[in-house]
């Protein structure tokens, strides 16, 4: 069984809503997921955007979200899930935005894609602090088993 991503505000390739992004209030989707692999130990989600500045030229991946160590039993955050309470033993990670948590999309110009990856690792990490997208990427390095993603896009309404 092939483990997947979803959300039940937005569809694979589908707009966010804008309550999701800085013009609306900036809190988290819903996120769910199914077939974890049986041996999976923790699990890592990383919230990106390769598409900043601008989606005709962009220049770096913009990182929105980063948690690791989420416990495999967990199948589903809320929305908002970033705001509550983590799972026990979920840590979190730096986002572009220079903190922890869940930042949305802002994109400055036209519309850009959002990378909601979802990774089933065979270790649980060790204590990274608060690693950057690029440090967690580099611990998770050889202990992938599955990869689910999901996309979402979103051009600011506002100009």
């Amino acid at each position: 069984m092939t483990f997947i991503l979803t959300s039940s505000a937005f569809s694979n390739g589908g707009e966010i809503p804008q309550a999701y992004t800085c013009e609306g209030r900036n809190v988290s989707p819903p996120l769910a997921w199914q077939h974890v692999p049986e041996n999976a130990k923790s699990l890592v989600l990383i919230v990106d955007d390769p598409d900043a500045p601008d989606p005709k030229a962009p220049k770096m991946t913009y990182v929105h979200w980063v948690l690791y160590n989420i416990p495999p039993t967990v199948k589903s955050f809320p929305q908002n899930g970033a705001a509550m309470a983590l799972p026990e033993g979920t840590r979190e990670g730096l986002n572009d935005y220079k903190r922890t948590g869940y930042g949305g999309p802002c994109p400055p110009i036209g519309r850009h894609r959002y990378f909601h990856k979802l990774y089933a690792l065979d270790v649980v990490l060790p204590d990274l602090g608060n690693p950057t997208k690029a440090a967690l990427e580099k611990a998770m390095d050889g202990h992938i088993l599955a990869k689910a993603e999901l996309i979402g896009t979103y051009e600011k309404k506002k100009k």
